[in-house]
């Protein structure tokens, strides 16, 4: 499996993609591996816009038929979208983790951070190791 060149990643499973649909934010959503060891999910519980989340504490929650597993923030900032389409259809995450799969938008509290995450190749590698 190869992962896409222009997201950014974290050793979690998560993906960041600059810029988001908001002014500032970027979008942010689990990988190809996550969503394929969790298997067929059936419910999804995001952060609520507004909230404000700290990098590497657990503000979601990912359902499925095997177990439950939280998201993590990748980032520190202010949530500014989550993806409403999961509501109905959580299994999006499954069928489309890069498109149509995302999970919430945020506007980091540093812009810069995004610079400090995994890329494709750095996120290969955990996977490898």
């Amino acid at each position: 499996m190869s992962y896409p060149e222009d997201l950014r990643y974290t050793a979690e499973h998560e993906w960041v993609r600059t810029p988001g649909e908001h002014e500032g934010s970027v979008r942010i959503g689990i990988t190809h591996y996550a969503q394929e060891a969790l298997g067929d999910i059936v419910y999804v519980s995001l952060p609520e816009v507004g909230s404000t989340v700290e990098e590497g504490t657990a503000c979601g929650e990912l359902e499925s038929t095997k177990s439950v597993s939280d998201v993590y923030a990748p980032l520190s900032g202010d949530v500014v979208a989550i993806n409403d389409a999961l509501d109905a259809t959580p299994e999006l995450v499954n069928d489309d983790p890069y498109g149509g799969g995302w999970l919430f938008e945020l506007v980091p509290s540093d812009a810069g951070a995004v610079d400090g995450l995994l890329d494709a190749a750095g996120y290969q590698g955990t996977l490898e190791g």
